[in-house]
């Protein structure tokens, strides 16, 4: 019988070759972001927090995520939102297998920043990108001209890393040109309508790190590190730095 070449036979799984070999799942976290709610307000009050922990239910090995009801919504529940969303629908295609105790550490709890998966990714400084080098999920950089749209990336509206910080977690949606200003695209929950699209002056960005997911399978790494991430904790109380933030996300 005659081979099919590699193309043909991925085709035939119904798979692409972006999916099955290079890991890019870009793709599908804009399809995701197609699906997410527009609007509702943004808070970072307690209720929303509270909100946001019902909007994603766990059960049966499942997660069953309604963000209408993370309403109001803040920027990093967002994203994350997003982020499960993107790992349940691999793992209904079957295209992603995670074991019990790694869908459990996914659960939003009341998780103090540095702790767990979304203690990390709700924290301060590079809270998502720390996540991604610490587990090997993807790569992060942060070179605009590298970016394209389904990257997370946190936006760091000033300089200042960690207390005192300044920031937004965001998937980028792209850029564009107007009259002769870059403009940066991007989704997330944003002051003051909650969900939805936003564009910026790319000259009001002081500093961004992308973080593409490209290898979720490695989720299951969390189990052998610890507890509570102890740089994205400190950061709270103490500033940080770009370099050092950089550092810690293997830029």
């Amino acid at each position: 019988m005659r081979k099919l070449a590699a193309s043909a036979f991925i085709a035939a799984l119904g798979l692409t070759i972006g999916t099955a070999f290079a890991g890019d799942y870009n793709g599908l976290i804009l399809d995701q972001i197609k699906q997410m709610p527009k609007g509702g307000r943004y808070s970072v009050s307690r209720f929303a927090k509270i909100r946001l922990q019902s909007s994603a239910h766990f059960e049966s090995g499942k997660f069953f995520i309604l963000p209408s009801a993370a309403s109001p919504s803040f920027c990093s529940g967002a994203t994350y939102l997003v982020f499960i969303r993107t790992l349940e629908a691999l793992r209904t295609r079957g295209q992603l297998q995670l074991d019990f105790a790694t869908l459990e550490q996914l659960i939003i709890r009341d998780q103090r920043d540095g702790e767990g998966i979304w203690g990390r990714w709700n924290a301060n400084g590079p809270g998502t990108a720390r996540l991604f080098h610490e587990l090997g999920l993807g790569q992060n950089f942060d070179d605009f001209n590298q970016a394209k749209p389904g990257d997370f990336m946190k936006i760091f509206w000033s300089r200042q890393v960690g207390k005192s910080e300044h920031g937004h977690s965001t998937i980028f949606l792209g850029t564009e040109n107007r009259l002769s200003v870059q403009y940066v695209r991007y989704w997330s929950s944003n002051v003051p309508s909650g969900y939805g699209e936003k564009s910026v002056p790319r000259s009001k960005i002081a500093y961004a790190i992308f973080s593409r997911l490209q290898t979720p399978s490695n989720l299951a790494r969390i189990s052998g590190a610890p507890s509570v991430d102890s740089y994205l904790a400190s950061l709270l109380r103490t500033r940080s730095s770009i370099a050092e933030a950089g550092t810690k996300c293997g830029l």
